[in-house]
């Protein structure tokens, strides 16, 4: 008897917190990962997102190199952030230094005019000595919580984008308007 009323009282509680998740991600503004003059993005997804997380140097280029796309992006009056340097797998699980962190802050601010004031790593892949480095630099980072709390779409050169969370769970951007 006992047993049955812990794991009812944890079930209620999880499906609590995730009715709460989902109110979150209704009422929060959206926001759209992998931006850049090289990276295709669906149709809709930039004007119906709020922050926009840019690679500064995605295939070694940077985005100041395309100068209408950096006043495009700005005409867009949207939040700006910084998502990555290269946007390299594990790019910030592994350490970086202060200098290769500037390196996308400084192109960043070629292309927009300002330097960023708030981070996202690429895959969240974030280690403790990078997240150090980052608010010494006084960088707001925002994590796995702000990704599940947001609804947050991604570009991709594909068609549509499909992630896969967890080795087998797909969450195309359809999929992220519907949860």
């Amino acid at each position: 008897m006992k047993a049955t009323r812990i794991v009812v009282i944890i079930l209620i509680t999880i499906w609590v917190i995730l009715c709460l998740i989902w109110i979150l991600r209704l009422i929060l503004p959206r926001q759209v990962d992998d931006i850049g003059p090289e990276i295709f993005c669906e149709n809709g997804i930039i004007e119906k997102s709020e922050t926009l997380w840019v690679i500064p140097l995605y295939n070694n280029r940077s985005i100041a190199e395309n100068k209408t796309w950096c006043e495009n992006i700005l005409s867009l009056n949207k939040t700006l952030g910084m998502h990555g340097v290269y946007h390299t797998y594990n790019e910030f699980y592994e350490i970086q230094t202060e200098s290769y962190i500037e390196k996308g802050m400084e192109e960043f601010k070629k292309c927009f005019g300002y330097y960023p004031i708030i981070f996202k790593s690429p895959q969240l892949s974030l280690n403790r000595k990078n997240t150090d480095v980052l608010k010494s630099m006084n960088l707001t980072i925002y994590g796995m919580f702000n990704q599940i709390s947001h609804k947050a779409y991604h570009c991709n050169y594909e068609k549509e984008f499909s992630m896969k969370l967890w080795g087998f769970i797909h969450v195309s951007n359809k999929m992220v308007d519907i949860i």
